[in-house]
């Protein structure tokens, strides 16, 4: 199957502090990819590089045939790769509605605004309730649906999520991880980058470990579960 995403010896450093050393990675058309590891592993950091927030030091990473790398980030969401960022980030001072209208400021997906709106509210039924809102004052579990949502409004056919479960409830987790399996299941490619192993393996196609900026494992999620290394550094068995 030919490669939607792919990753070539990627490597990156904050001034003198190598994060990234020669990443291989490979995300195919309808999968979940996920990349796991501890806090610092460079999971976010290769995200950053493949939405050109950043700029790698070496490597390659193409996008559907595009180089990336020659591209600026209001390029690359152009093409149509998505990144909801960790923290979410929405805008708080903004109603849910004013919110997910701003997911489509790219020209190309204002005529498909009101349909991708219907879509939100049907995958988030909360956030139809509460459109009138404004998004600051929703929970956390709440204000991730909202930047999920809003990254579904841009059309994407690569939805980059950065640590979508941080900081939620358990019972926020496993809805967030269920609602990210529909999104895959409607159509939309995902890489998923998460600390949370068990889960993210539970739902993922393929999965990457990253530990200090290398990938250590690969392989299918359900494999990886099962994984000696992956029970006795991430899940405490």
């Amino acid at each position: 199957m030919s490669s939607l995403l792919k990753l070539e010896k990627l490597s990156f450093s904050y001034g003198d502090l190598r994060v990234l050393w020669d990443v291989d990675l490979e995300v195919h058309p309808g999968e979940i990819v996920t990349v796991v590891g501890s806090n610092g592993a460079g999971k976010s950091t290769t995200l950053r590089n493949i939405s050109r927030l950043v700029k790698p030091e070496a490597g390659t990473l193409t996008f559907d045939g595009h180089d990336l790398t020659r591209l600026e980030s209001h390029q690359v969401v152009g093409l149509g790769v998505i990144q909801v960022p960790e923290g979410r980030r929405i805008f708080p001072e903004m109603t849910v509605l004013e919110n997910l209208r701003m997911g489509s400021y790219v020209k190309a997906t204002r005529a498909d605004r009101e349909r991708n709106v219907a879509r939100a509210f049907s995958l988030f039924p909360r956030l139809e309730e509460r459109q009138k809102q404004l998004g600051g004052t929703m929970s956390g579990g709440e204000q991730q649906m909202l930047a999920i949502a809003r990254g579904l409004m841009g059309n994407p056919r690569l939805l980059l999520l950065d640590e979508p479960s941080l900081g939620l409830s358990p019972l926020f987790v496993k809805n967030i991880f269920d609602i990210i399996k529909e999104i895959n299941r409607q159509g939309v490619t995902i890489l998923l980058v998460e600390q949370n192993v068990f889960q993210s393996l539970r739902i993922a196609h393929r999965a990457y470990v990253l530990e200090t900026g290398r990938v250590v494992l690969t392989g299918a999620g359900e494999q990886l579960l099962k994984d000696d290394h992956i029970k006795k550094a991430y899940l405490g068995m």
